[in-house]
């Protein structure tokens, strides 16, 4: 081997082995494909050179004592190829074992009888035995390949040469014509005896068949097509018979069965309803079958229907019924006659219906084709006597509405509202100023027809997309709350964003506009929580059609009320005037969120941001009357709404429903050092909440009611009523909120000091029922803080098998002689021996193999928990640098804010 580095031994090894590449001459060369004994050779060359530029490949044990001729086996190991090898045994054999160890497989035994648990073995087996001789029986009547079983008058029919002397014939059932093949009748009735014969398999002519023969195999050939043709013929009757016997229940299927106590329609009635001449009991069944082959022929369920149109289809059909029937409406407002779906799409001239003789105007409602989107939504009758100036106007602002709002954009002033919540402009102001509204507060106008019943109007069909809230309060000024939502489906229908380009625009605006008229609707003084109700679907589904705007529209809220929450804690949060609790829109709009969005998320767009505001709610705010405190409770069955998939721990509103339960119900404790746990509580026996508790004698006979936010926000429910309601819920919660954490590993350090507190309240000056309520209540907690800590096990250190003590006795042997160690003068002993020794060689083999195994297996679920974890990590990575990327852009606005306010002189 030359010196030098590998790559020139490589080189050097090369030349000499005559593997080199040529260099190419200027002329080309024919490439010739090289022989599959050279490529053997090449190969064998190429692994001794990479074997002798490898020697780590090769291990070699050095013998003490070499002997000439010897062979002892493993003195020359390759440890790489049989490491290499071993493993991928393991990847043939051990991996697919542990990838199918959880698998479940099994035989589904299909034998007579084995799952009918009524059957005894025997009747199994007697079953079993007569099924398989029926399937024997159902072969082949006469084997006709046989010829020493083909008889006639008990004389074998192989044994005859010819039917000279016997009177066989063909009978006439025989004679069949085309029931013999082509190839018999080409060679034997025309082409068999001819000269030329052709050769068999040996190359010897073959020998020429006698008539006999001949005649033999043209009888079996018939008789075979005869056999098989009749057999074909019994299994389509047998076919036949099964049909005839499924046809009850196929009929059933397809015609209703006649009700109860009338007489049947049976098959001799005709579609038409004209009964036949003959009586059921008497007609021909193949007469009643083709009766009801030609009564199939009518019914419905049997013509073919249209496809299933798109959903663009769909949308176009339902805006053009709408278009259509807002042309109607606006033709009986103004008293024009009516025109055929024909001369109204196709000419377009306005021609009045012809009439007759004796016609009296009561058809007008037979000419209307409503469809499916326009009947039953307003009386007709009571429109014909409309005033026709009235209809005139309403038809001419509806023009101008849908013109304006097609020009129309988003509109200026709904930017200019949404400015200051996003808070960049005035931020600096938000503890200054005074508190915003969410919506717009339009005020109502009085209708020109609201001495006339609502009824009497129709509503129309077709609206404008609004832009703005206050597009949309102008074009349900006259309607009745029920007919809203349907105004709001018929905007959807008619700007689906299938028909117009900028249709999609004017939805995610519409979305606004819903969030804006929801705030508006649940307003004081007359909150209107059914129609919340009926618009929360159409906002769903236009939040699931484009979720990014309708979050932008619920974020800028959350802007607004949080800047009226700092502008309220500003001016002092136990000042009366201060408005600091969200009142009833701000709750409607939480309660929204929680049914448009996963609250269970670990982080959400819209979600998050409406549980921080909420905590900031409990938290911040102090509690100054009854209503504060209803606002409270309501913000926590909010976040039990919101947490009981996930089950996060949220303190503010233990908090929250403990110091509610001390304002309201008279205890033993005197001061806030005397209360248990470490819950913060600010408004303990303060001068706004010392006139909270129920008084005993006042509400001794009240019993604790549903309560209703409404009359409790607006203080229309007594005064002690109230108390004793608010009461009442804030134990409820507290069971709920014990119930939903009981699992978590601190329930007792939760929970400990709200059982104190509920043992510190004087159930006696309570109402019965309530202080029946808190006494289940206290043996509930008990009873769950028992079971936690039983349930609870301190940490111990890990048991560990005791080290035992080194000995120094030294080890003696009665020899020395290392050759003679085995050599045992007992026979048996030293056999003994010997086993032991080879079971501990292959114990100890198969502890290494184990071991080896257990390396192989730990390799491969590493590989696996180490794709799982860089999968985690990488999405924890996307996760922080999103939430890095919205952390530096807000420093980034706090220090332009800051250097604004250092240029106007602020601190």
């Amino acid at each position: 081997m030359a010196k030098g580095s590998q790559l020139s031994q490589l080189k050097a090894a090369l030349n000499q082995a005559g593997l080199s590449r040529q260099q190419q001459n200027g002329k080309k060369r024919k490439r010739t494909a090289p022989d599959d004994g050279e490529k053997e050779k090449k190969a064998a060359k190429l692994q001794e050179i990479h074997q002798k530029l490898n020697p780590f490949d090769v291990k070699v044990t050095k013998l003490k004592h070499d002997v000439g001729g010897r062979k002892i086996i493993g003195t020359v190991g390759r440890p790489a190829q049989s490491k290499q090898a071993g493993i991928e045994q393991r990847k043939k054999t051990l991996l697919k074992e542990y990838e199918e160890k959880n698998h479940a497989g099994g035989i589904v035994d299909r034998r007579f009888g084995e799952n009918d648990p009524t059957m005894n073995p025997e009747e199994r087996m007697l079953e079993r035995f007569t099924r398989e001789r029926q399937r024997a029986s159902k072969g082949a009547v006469f084997n006709l390949e046989d010829e020493d079983e083909l008889t006639h008058y008990g004389q074998s029919l192989s044994k005859l040469d010819d039917f000279d002397n016997i009177g066989l014939g063909l009978d006439d059932d025989d004679d069949d014509g085309g029931q013999i093949d082509k190839s018999t009748v080409h060679q034997d009735h025309f082409g068999g005896f001819d000269d030329a014969r052709d050769e068999d398999e040996e190359g010897e002519p073959t020998r020429k068949k006698s008539k006999a023969e001949v005649m033999a195999e043209v009888i079996a050939k018939s008789k075979t097509h005869k056999i098989e043709r009749q057999a074909q013929q019994e299994e389509d009757e047998n076919l036949r018979h099964e049909l005839d016997q499924e046809l009850d229940s196929l009929r059933s299927l397809l015609f209703t069965p006649a009700p109860t106590g009338a007489p049947e329609a049976g098959p001799s009635q005709s579609q038409g309803g004209v009964p036949s001449t003959a009586a059921p009991h008497t007609q021909d069944p193949d007469q009643e079958y083709d009766q009801m082959i030609r009564e199939l022929a009518f019914e419905q369920r049997a013509k073919p229907k249209d496809r299933t149109k798109t959903e663009e289809e769909l949308a176009l059909e339902e805006k053009t019924a709408l278009e259509k029937a807002e042309r109607r409406r606006i033709r009986r407002m103004n008293g024009d006659p009516e025109q055929s779906d024909s001369e109204t799409e196709g000419k377009g001239k306005k021609r009045a219906r012809q009439r007759g003789a004796d016609d009296l105007d009561d058809d007008f409602m037979a000419d209307q084709e409503w469809g499916a989107l326009g009947a039953g939504l307003g009386d007709e009758s009571e429109n014909v006597g409309m005033n026709e100036d009235e209809d005139e106007d309403e038809s001419g602002e509806d023009e101008d509405e849908s013109e304006g709002d097609e020009e129309a954009g988003s509109g200026s002033e709904e930017e200019e509202e949404y400015s200051v919540a996003s808070g960049d402009s005035e931020d600096e102001e938000a503890e200054e100023g005074e508190t915003e509204a969410l919506t717009t507060r339009v005020k109502e106008k009085p209708s020109k027809s609201s001495s006339k019943p609502k009824a009497s109007k129709e509503l129309p069909y077709t609206f404008p997309c609004p832009g703005t809230h206050e597009d949309f309060l102008e074009i349900v000024e006259n309607i009745q709350d029920e007919d809203i939502p349907t105004v709001v489906q018929r905007i959807r229908t008619l700007h689906h964003p299938s028909l117009a380009e900028d249709n999609k625009l004017k939805l995610q605006a519409l979305t606004g506009v819903l969030i804006d008229h929801i705030l508006y609707v649940t307003s004081p003084p007359k909150p209107r929580f059914t129609l919340l109700t009926s618009l929360v679907p159409h906002l769903f589904a236009l939040t699931k059609s484009y979720p990014i705007q309708s979050a932008q529209h619920f974020i800028e809220k959350f802007n607004l009320m949080n800047m009226n929450l700092k502008r309220g804690l500003s001016h002092g949060a136990t000042d009366s005037n201060s408005k600091t609790w969200p009142e009833l829109p701000e709750l409607s709009l939480l309660r929204t969120v929680g049914m448009l969005w996963p609250t269970s998320d670990m982080n959400h767009h819209v979600v998050s941001p409406a549980r921080l505001l909420i905590g900031a709610y409990l938290g911040l705010c102090r509690v100054r009357s009854l209503q504060d405190l209803t606002s409270g409770m309501f913000l926590c069955s909010l976040f039990m709404q919101y947490e009981q998939l996930s089950k996060r721990l949220v303190p503010e509103a233990i908090n929250f429903l403990v110091n509610a339960v001390l304002h309201l119900a008279p205890h033993s404790f005197k001061d806030v050092a005397s209360l248990p746990g470490t819950f913060p509580s600010p408004d303990f026996n303060s001068e706004h909440c010392a006139r909270m508790t129920i008084n005993s004698a006042k509400a001794k006979n009240l019993t604790p009611a549903t309560p209703d936010l409404p009359a409790l926000m607006t203080g229309e429910v007594a005064e002690e009523q109230m108390k004793v309601d608010l009461l009442g819920v804030a134990l409820e919660l507290l069971s709920r909120f014990s119930e939903m954490y009981k699992s978590l590993d601190s329930f007792i350090e939760l929970y400990e000091p709200i059982a104190e507190v509920l043992a510190g309240l004087k159930a006696g000056k309570l109402p019965s029922e309530l202080a029946t309520r808190l006494n289940s209540l206290r043996d509930a907690l008990s009873r769950v803080l028992k079971f936690s800590r039983q349930a609870r096990r301190p940490l111990r250190l890990q048991a560990h098998k005791p080290i035992p003590i080194a000995t120094y006795i030294p080890k003696f042997e009665q020899s020395s002689s290392n050759y003679l160690r085995n050599r045992d003068p007992d026979h048996e002993r030293n056999e003994a021996a010997k086993l032991r020794k080879q079971y501990k060689q292959e114990r100890k083999g198969a502890i290494r193999e184990l071991r080896k195994d257990a390396r192989f297996l730990a390799a491969e679920q590493h590989k696996k928990e180490k794709e799982k974890d860089r999968e985690y990590n990488e999405r924890m990575k996307r996760v922080f640098t999103s939430m890095e990327s919205e952390r530096a852009e807000e420093k980034a606005m706090e220090r332009e804010k800051m250097k604004d306010k250092r240029r106007s002189g602020r601190k």
